[in-house]
């Protein structure tokens, strides 16, 4: 309620300084011309006469504008609404002369009323009749704007919501993705090392609690995601041991920037299971953030095998991210794949840097 009346009064304040400065200038207009051709007028009376003759025409754009709003000229009523605008330009153009005519009886009491109403009407009938559709096409013009504007709301709306349904249809199909990934890690531990794959369970238990606590987060923290992935990383550690190293190279400044969530998860687990599974040395993985300017640069990059054949092949992790990159940002990213000039593979995602 607040806001319906401190929009009212604007409204209000707004209407009057618009009559006002119409008069302010006829009155200017009426005083100069006055003296140029030798008549002049004093500033009250040119200000009194013009002030007068506007504020009648605000007063009565007040039902004009109740019209124009309830009989718009448009269809399918189209001719109808001509018809009751042309009645209601006459009744306008009689009205002005009626008020304005009382008013200027009242102003100077050497004019009678029949005087004044008989001088109006000659002068002023066409022309009021023209100010009556004139206020009719300004009161169309601010409804079709105000349509205009409601219609791009609501366009933007649904966008929006049409986006975050495709952004919690990709993360709905991320999440089994990984769940499946390590279940099957854990699986492959079982038979070899009980008590690694119970840990590697456990840490799954935890990863699972806060993966279903994010669900409805489409972006979080670079350091949450980071402490996301550490807990995957050690399960991964423990099923592959010394074979794994994962480093870290992180500017303190990033960390409270927003990133997608889960969008470091499947970099790495793409990385493990394309560049360090295959061969039997050890193999390492290295995470890198920076920023620079108004941009976030993340990267995951291995010393693994490498593209094979040179060929890039994207599952369902890597395609996923692209494509949550891709609604969340549009045209703001960047998600590079490409291969390591040492060996192996390499992700860059540039990202628009923000935080929450």
């Amino acid at each position: 309620m607040p806001n319906l009346a401190k929009k009212f009064w604007l409204r209000i304040i707004f209407a009057f300084a618009f009559w006002s400065l119409l008069g302010l200038a006829f009155a200017s207009q009426f005083y100069f011309s006055s003296a140029q051709f030798g008549n002049p007028v004093s500033w009250p009376r040119a200000l009194t006469y013009s002030l007068a003759d506007w504020y009648v025409f605000a007063v009565l754009s007040i039902p004009a504008t109740w019209i124009a709003r309830h009989f718009p000229i448009e269809r399918p009523h189209r001719t109808r609404s001509a018809l009751v605008h042309a009645a209601a330009s006459v009744g306008f153009s009689l009205a002005y002369v009626v008020v304005r005519g009382a008013v200027a009886t009242w102003q100077s009491s050497n004019v009678s009323f029949a005087q004044s109403f008989e001088f109006l009407l000659l002068k002023t009938w066409h022309l009021n009749i023209l100010y009556y559709w004139v206020i009719i096409a300004v009161s169309h013009a601010f409804d079709y704007a105000r349509r205009f504007r409601e219609r791009e709301l609501r366009a933007a709306e649904l966008e929006k919501r049409l986006t975050e349904a495709r952004l919690q249809a990709l993360q709905m199909q991320l999440n089994p993705h990984f769940l499946f990934n390590t279940l099957h890690a854990i699986s492959s531990l079982m038979h070899r090392d009980v008590e690694a794959a119970d840990r590697m369970l456990v840490r799954l238990s935890d990863l699972l609690r806060r993966a279903l606590d994010a669900s409805d987060t489409q972006e979080v923290t670079l350091r949450e995601e980071l402490d996301f992935l550490g807990r995957y990383a050690e399960i991964e550690q423990t099923r592959f041991g010394p074979r794994l190293k994962i480093e870290m190279n992180i500017a303190p400044e990033t960390l409270d920037a927003l990133v997608p969530s889960l969008v470091l998860q499947p970099l790495v687990e793409n990385a493990i299971k394309h560049g360090i599974e295959p061969r039997a040395r050890a193999g390492c993985i290295e995470i890198k953030a920076d920023r620079d300017r108004d941009s976030l640069r993340l990267e995951v990059r291995d010393n693994g095998a490498g593209l094979p054949n040179g060929n890039i092949v994207e599952g369902i992790g890597l395609s996923n991210t692209r494509a949550r990159l891709k609604q969340l940002y549009e045209d703001g990213h960047s998600f590079e794949l490409s291969g390591a000039p040492e060996g192996g593979v390499m992700v860059k995602i540039r990202l628009p840097f923000h935080k929450s």
